[in-house]
């Protein structure tokens, strides 16, 4: 029996756990520069894990449903991640008072992993 919702729960699965680690990578390089880089790095690209796990939890968490209903929660799903991920940005930036440009490469770690598990889907 074929179950479509279990393989994208597993690929979303899969990109978080490839984001996290990309974020990891990126914070652990800012970390020989400064902590609150390293931290910084850390919040954009928890920013987009977060974000990410919000989503796929939004889109997939449904079960079953009619295509009507399947397209909502994409879409909600879509605007919860990037609520999520502009809150964090926000809350890291004005809040914390981080560097921007370590939190811009946490970032831009975190979607480049994210590409990377949707090429490699296997």
């Amino acid at each position: 029996m074929h179950d479509p919702l279990s393989a994208g729960r597993r690929l979303a699965s899969r990109a978080i756990a490839l984001q996290a680690g990309a974020t990891a990578l990126a914070a652990l390089a800012f970390l020989a520069h400064s902590a609150p880089s390293a931290l910084a790095a850390a919040v954009g690209g928890g920013a987009l894990v977060a974000g990410n796990a919000a989503s796929a939890f939004m889109a997939l968490g449904g079960g079953v449903q009619p295509a009507g209903a399947a397209m909502g929660r994409l879409l909600a799903g879509v605007v919860l991640k990037w609520a999520v991920v502009f809150a964090v940005l926000t809350l890291g930036l004005a809040g914390l008072k981080l560097p921007p440009l370590p939190m811009l490469v946490g970032v831009l770690a975190a979607t480049l992993a994210f590409v990377l598990a949707q090429l490699l889907k296997r």
